[in-house]
């Protein structure tokens, strides 16, 4: 509130003035109150007598009569603060009336003219200040310049300011973007915390795959494969066995396909043509003479026997069929050992077929050639192992879906032998072809002893640990092995020749049939110790006692037997 202002009537017109407000830089606003709403002057004895024409706060303003009031503005210049009501001189309850005149001058009752309302600034003109308080009892005096101000006295007008609205446009904009802000930062934080979630939930997952699959560098060993803590042979394995038939040069090449899904490992076990096993009669042959004697299912018994195993079917695959499967997988990639030339070729010297390296990628007619070739003085095993780089090639190369490999086994048209059937062998070399291409796939040579029999110590390795059998190859010390070669020129009498080994108490031994016909026969041993064993032999099959000789016999034999035109069978 602020106290009484005369301000006179120089430059603001005649008539007193009202507060109506404040402006923005909180100076009060008045305006011109109407003629006819004017209040005479009032006496009020407790109200002490300021000078003639004192204002306090009015600077070169015009002196003005002294007002009698209780600390209200004269009647020339109205306070809007002050009474309007009829006024009371002693607090005795008398009201004059508002013709009263302290100077002795009626005031005019009569209409005054109306006067334009307008709004207008007081002059160096101070903020409210703070008022003293009240009398505690009515009729008790009153401080100096006390004021006694009532609700009805106050008007409030609101003016629209349009710099408030563009400070609260401006406030909103600067609020809602930094609240834009605040939750793209949000927004940001929840991304990067997810990003890291799923980063820790894949490498937790790939640590877990490589620690249950055994690859986890450092931990990774045998033991830590899955399964690897059942027993060998309590481990299930599914086992298929290869003939591989050259139907150009002849012979036969053997593997058993193995896949062990108990450890998850596949394998591939070469097995040597020199291999001894036990005919259903007792007799000792080869796994070659087998092959070609006993067929399918025959030799498939006998290698039960002989390797503890349970193969579930035979696959024979002749060249021609292993030229088509490469084909239809899309060549195959191999680190050859040795340059093939090509059997086509008419004049030595031609180029090679297959060249030695690594990476080397041959065709159908390329991997026949390999599989199958055997060099000048090298040994049988080293013809069989390119065989087994065929093989695994191959099953890297098929398809891993057991549909589309059993397509490819259908496309072959192959008659199988029975039980095995398109489907079986499709879903069998589809597990194969997974093992293989995930590096879970080894070859492993089948160790034989020069006598063709299975070493306990020497073929744990692989009967024992890949196929989970035991080897029970045929007693040497049961009987003197004999090996037989017909050099008659009839055919008949290695048949001859056998039942009388028999009847003898010898192990036979095929040792096929020879080139050409020869006149004498012989009987060789090489170990002194068999030079008995020999002579015996002799006597059980008629030749003459000069038959025996030292030399180099079969493999796998004790004693071996060239059968001339001077063997007479004995007759039947």
């Amino acid at each position: 509130m602020n106290d009484r202002y005369d301000t006179g009537d120089g430059g603001y017109g005649a008539g007193p003035y009202e507060l109506v407000g404040y402006d923005e830089y909180g100076q009060p606003v008045y305006r011109q109150v109407p003629a006819q709403q004017a209040q005479q002057a009032t006496y009020d004895p407790y109200t002490q007598q300021q000078g003639y024409g004192y204002d306090p706060y009015a600077t070169g303003q015009q002196p003005s009569a002294p007002s009698y009031d209780t600390g209200r503005p004269s009647p020339s210049y109205d306070d809007p603060y002050a009474s309007h009501a009829p006024y009371d001189t002693y607090g005795t309850g008398t009201q004059h009336g508002a013709g009263y005149d302290p100077y002795g001058q009626a005031a005019s009752s009569g209409q005054q003219p109306r006067v334009a309302e307008q709004t207008a600034y007081i002059p160096q003109q101070a903020g409210p200040v703070e008022q003293p308080h009240a009398p505690a009892h009515p009729g008790e005096p009153r401080d100096e310049g006390e004021r006694d101000y009532h609700t009805e006295q106050f008007a409030f007008v609101e003016e629209p300011d349009g710099d408030s609205e563009d400070v609260i446009d401006w406030l909103k904009f600067t609020e809602n973007r930094t609240e834009r802000r605040e939750e793209a930062r949000r927004r940001a934080r929840s991304r990067i915390i997810a990003l890291l979630v799923v980063l820790a939930l894949v490498a937790v997952g790939g640590v877990g795959y490589l620690w249950y699959a055994g690859k986890l560098p450092g931990l990774s060993s045998a033991g830590s494969k899955p399964g690897a803590a059942t027993p060998v042979s309590a481990q299930k394995r599914d086992v298929i066995v290869v003939h591989l038939h050259n139907t150009g040069k002849g012979g036969t090449s053997t593997a058993l396909l193995v896949d062990n899904t108990t450890t998850k490992q596949g394998s591939t076990v070469l097995l040597p043509n020199s291999l001894a096993l036990s005919g259903d009669d007792g007799s000792t042959t080869t796994l070659a003479k087998s092959v070609d004697d006993d067929g399918a299912s025959g030799t498939r018994d006998q290698l039960d026997t002989v390797l503890g195993t349970d193969i579930q079917g035979t696959w024979r695959l002749d060249t021609p069929y292993l030229q088509n499967l490469v084909d239809l997988v899309g060549n195959i990639d191999l680190d050859t050992n040795t340059d093939v030339p090509d059997p086509d070729a008419k004049k030595k010297g031609a180029e090679p077929l297959v060249h030695k390296g690594s990476a080397q990628t041959l065709s159908g007619k390329m991997a026949v050639a390999y599989a199958t070739y055997r060099a000048t003085g090298e040994s049988e095993n080293a013809q069989l192992e390119r065989f087994g780089q065929v093989m695994q090639g191959v099953l890297r190369k098929l398809s891993s879906d057991p549909a589309s490999a059993t397509i490819t086994v259908q496309t072959l048209a192959q008659i199988l032998d029975p039980p095995l059937t398109d489907k079986d062998l499709g879903t069998f070399l589809a597990r194969l072809a997974d093992l293989a291409k995930s590096g879970d796939y080894k070859t492993a040579l089948l160790p034989v002893q020069a006598d063709g029999t299975l070493s306990a110590k020497t073929s744990d390795s692989v009967v024992k640990d890949i196929l989970g059998g035991t080897a029970k190859s045929p007693d040497a010390g049961a009987a003197v092995r004999v090996s037989v070669q017909n050099a008659t020129g009839v055919k008949d009498d290695t048949e001859k020749a056998r039942v009388a080994l028999l009847n003898g108490g010898f192990t036979f031994l095929e040792g096929g049939t020879a080139s050409g016909a020869q006149t004498a026969s012989k009987v060789v041993y090489s170990d002194a110790s068999h030079k008995p064993d020999a002579t015996e032999v002799a006597k059980t099959l008629g030749l003459p006692a000069g038959s025996v000789t030292k030399g180099t016999v079969s493999s796998g034999a004790d004693v071996s037997v060239v059968l001339g035109r001077n063997y007479q069978p004995a007759a039947s």
